[in-house]
């Protein structure tokens, strides 16, 4: 009896041992949710893409080493897309999984609408604790930002120094670079929260303009000095919209172009060290394995590539993003993977790994089956989109984008219809539109995309010619 009785006392030990050893090395919780975002931070800037490139790398001599480690800790998209390239569509198109035409949001002056249902609300009544920092941007909407416990959000664009910081919608001074500023409003929430699962989106302000040396903290000012950007073959190229007499890229290499380039990666060295400090608290809190980070931006940005700045427009300059993801207890460390991945995704991929059931109206698809080698059926074309805005050149459109071609087209202007192979043409300097089989081909494709996506244009859009047509109406209504 004393032998069983010792030995059953031995198998209850393993048990526990074995009990403590499973608990020790799969998930003890559902996971934390850390979604950093940089504001108009191209796909290519990045250390660890420049380096890739090689000898086509523009910027070589950029540094991203807190980017670079989630590269090699984690998964890195080389192909990442936003649907629309413009700020508060895409920070949309992050919360809803949905498209801009569907979602409500197609433009930057609309505010979110507070019933909408985003990632962050559906984590919020799963149990997640919730916030949101940094930068929102939906015109000057105010208050404590829809569907999360907590907010330190500023109102619209902000500004770079001493930025209001509404706090659940109460504005509070700061002191301080926004960027650091937010960064230390996001780790002091994680602290907070560490013994519960949370949901954290962080949103930068940087880059996005105005980037001169005085939006910069010291530390950034002079870094990358006496270095400029590679000439690459589409600075020569006009965008098909804009006229001839606008003379794209003939300033694409003048001083004041190369102090512009500098302070658009001076601020992203910020994004960059302030990723570095994120990433350290997830450490010192023992949370790194628990908790799924996602680095991208809301969309890219144009250097002087077919004459132009900003985004809006559907070259790839303007399309693509940055995309990083690093889970240790469940995804790859150190793969690249080439499948066409949109921000529409997102809202479906943090659903699924919090084990909350994805909604219907989600047009997005998760990116766990992919992350865990399923192989998944995926994606081969998505729907690219982009409404007029008044004051700005860019007209509306819809294009088509498979894995080696792409099709746009802008509605009222057929002879602007444009055809790239990019299997050939990465730089989309030839275009192949009276290419009439490649044509028709890719238009059978959009065609299959706006039914899929139900795309239509929103209703009160701004059409080319609204302001001078208003103005006029008004003159005229004025002599009556």
């Amino acid at each position: 009896m004393k032998t069983r009785s010792r030995s059953s006392v031995l198998i209850c030990t393993l048990l526990v041992l074995v009990a403590h050893l499973d608990a020790a090395t799969g998930p003890v919780r559902q996971p934390n949710f850390l979604f950093i975002y940089a504001d108009d931070q191209r796909w290519d800037a990045m250390g660890v893409v420049q380096r890739e490139q090689g000898e086509r790398a523009r910027f070589p001599w950029f540094q991203s080493p807190h980017m670079d480690r989630l590269a090699a800790e984690g998964v890195r998209f080389r192909n990442a897309f936003v649907t629309l390239s413009l700020c508060s569509p895409s920070r949309a198109a992050y919360l809803t999984g949905r498209y801009n035409h569907a979602n409500g949001i197609a433009n930057n002056h609309t505010p979110f609408p507070i019933e909408s249902i985003t990632h962050g609300s559906l984590l919020r009544t799963a149990g997640y604790k919730t916030a949101y920092f940094g930068k929102w941007h939906h015109g000057s909407q105010s208050g404590q930002r829809p569907g999360f416990d907590y907010s330190a959000s500023f109102i619209g664009q902000g500004k770079y120094f001493d930025c209001p910081v509404e706090i659940n919608g109460v504005s509070t001074p700061t002191q301080g670079w926004i960027d650091d500023v937010v960064t230390d409003f996001a780790i002091d929430f994680a602290k907070q929260n560490r013994a519960h699962p949370f949901s954290m989106v962080v949103g930068f302000k940087s880059p996005h303009g105005p980037r001169g040396g005085g939006n910069l903290p010291e530390r950034l000012r002079h870094k990358y000095a006496g270095e400029a950007s590679r000439p690459v073959p589409n600075l020569a190229s006009q965008a098909i919209y804009r006229p001839a007499a606008s003379g794209g890229g003939k300033a694409a290499t003048g001083p004041e172009v190369i102090e512009a380039h500098l302070d658009y990666f001076r601020h992203i060295a910020g994004c960059d060290e302030n990723l570095g400090r994120l990433l350290k608290t997830l450490d010192d809190l023992a949370l790194t394995d628990d908790t799924v980070v996602v680095y991208a931006s809301d969309n890219g940005y144009y250097l002087g590539e077919h004459g132009l700045g900003d985004k809006r427009s559907l070259y790839e300059e303007s399309l693509r993003i940055p995309l990083l993801v690093r889970y240790p207890r469940l995804f790859p460390q150190g793969k690249t993977m080439d499948e066409m991945v949109l921000n529409i995704d997102l809202a479906p991929t943090l659903l699924e790994l919090g084990g909350v059931p994805v909604p219907r109206t989600m047009q997005g698809m998760s990116w766990v089956p992919l992350l865990t080698g399923k192989k998944p059926a995926w994606r081969q074309s998505f729907l690219a989109e982009y409404f007029y805005e008044n004051n700005f050149s860019v007209p509306t459109v819809l294009g088509v984008r498979t894995a080696s071609a792409k099709l746009v087209q802008y509605p009222g202007n057929p002879e602007w219809t444009e055809v790239f192979d990019l299997a050939i043409d990465s730089y989309e300097t030839k275009n192949l539109a009276a290419d009439p089989i490649r044509r028709a081909q890719l238009t059978a494709e959009l065609d299959a995309q706006i039914k899929a996506t139900g795309y239509v244009v929103p209703p009160g859009m701004d059409q080319p010619g609204d302001r001078t047509e208003k103005a006029a109406k008004k003159k005229a209504r004025a002599k009556q």
